[in-house]
């Protein structure tokens, strides 16, 4: 008598072990209207190619020199996890590439996004890259590929991470920082939002410290809540800077006030043999730095080295145009501030990186906080 044949085991599958295959394109399909939405000229071609492809020619430029950054949004990105708000995270990632970009003159053309997680969650990813789309409209770039990752065991719970990269086009002559910052030239700054993205593990810290708690009213913000407060979005500079920067044709140099605040990002525009004087007086930052000072114990140097401290972007003027420059921001809607000057020094963008704002940042009054 013949033994029956042994049952086999199922077959382990890729959804097995964790990854779904199917979620993964129902995301594609759910986020395939947002890209579309961030359509410009030189990209028209939909998501789901292997790469993305962009017309140069088609977008106006002639002799173009192609800009590229890519950033992520540092550990801003825990709050929206552990509070369940991820509707504007990704505006913060392409706010923190884009005024990179920006920095060096060029127009932002397009961006692409790494989204990784342990297990994929399409409702949150597709909130995830709405912010991205979002983003990618105010800086007038189209969103033209990306990438979404499913690694269980490598991101615990709801854990995901983002990554953005971006390309902008700068015409050959028009690369900034330009060749003439000189003694004499202005400092003119336009506010940020609040702490944008950088510092936040500090931010985090001081939050324990204080025994806050994110679904509570902000110390500093009346009835926004801390999440909230503390997940405003980075703004994004790219048109209104743009415009004045074809418009003038008098930016020397643009500074994106990021990690390291003024003192370690305005540096990193100058020549050799210049600082910044900046006049801490003319401008008053809002609540929230008042209160990480506060809870932090910290200094003004320790503030300007580690937050915006109110200023995202710093652009650097000849005197005799800066009336025309404040002109143009104030016509697109900004509220451009002169908040200091270039003046001769033994600082300078190397020197800056070993040894602070000491040597290149010279700094008169102390930092004004609104109540």
């Amino acid at each position: 008598m013949t033994k029956p044949e042994a049952k086999q085991p199922p077959s382990i599958t890729y959804r097995d072990s964790g990854v779904d295959i199917d979620a993964g394109n129902a995301l594609v399909s759910a986020i395939k209207p947002l890209a579309k939405a961030t359509r410009r000229p030189g990209a028209d071609a939909d998501l789901g190619g292997f790469g993305a492809l962009f017309d140069l020619k088609q977008a106006g430029f002639k002799d173009p020199i192609l800009v590229a950054a890519n950033d992520g949004v540092g550990t801003k990105l825990k709050i929206a996890i552990d509070t369940g708000q991820h509707a504007t995270i990704g505006i913060d990632l392409v706010a923190m590439c884009v005024n990179d970009l920006l920095a060096q003159g060029a127009e932002p053309l397009f961006f692409l996004d790494y989204y990784a997680t342990g297990k994929l969650d399409v409702d949150v990813a597709r909130a995830v890259v709405s912010g991205i789309a979002e983003g990618c409209k105010l800086a007038g770039c189209a969103l033209i590929g990306g990438e979404t990752a499913e690694m269980p065991g490598m991101y615990a719970g709801n854990d995901y991470d983002l990554a953005g990269f971006a390309v902008g086009a700068v015409e050959r002559g028009a690369i900034l920082p330009r060749s003439d910052v000189a003694a004499g030239d202005v400092l003119i700054a336009l506010p940020s939002s609040g702490v944008h993205s950088n510092g936040y593990s500090l931010v985090r810290r001081l939050v324990s410290e204080a025994k806050a708690s994110w679904d509570k009213p902000a110390p500093f913000d009346g009835p926004t809540t801390l999440a909230a407060a503390l997940l405003a979005p980075t703004r994004i500079y790219v048109k209104p800077m743009l415009k004045a920067i074809r418009e003038t044709g008098a930016i020397k140099a643009i500074a994106h006030i990021t990690g390291g605040g003024i003192s370690e990002n305005v540096p990193r525009v100058l020549p050799d043999g210049l600082a910044a004087h900046v006049d801490l007086s003319r401008w008053t930052a809002q609540p929230v730095f008042g209160w990480l000072q506060q809870v932090g114990r910290l200094d003004d140097a320790q503030m300007l080295r580690t937050f915006n401290c109110g200023v995202g972007l710093i652009a650097v003027v000849a005197q005799a145009s800066a009336d025309d420059v404040m002109r143009v921001l104030t016509a697109a809607g900004e509220t451009p501030l002169r908040i200091g000057a270039i003046e001769p020094g033994s600082g300078n963008k190397t020197q800056a990186k070993g040894k602070g704002e000491a040597e290149a940042v010279r700094y008169t009054g102390t930092l004004k906080h609104t109540a």
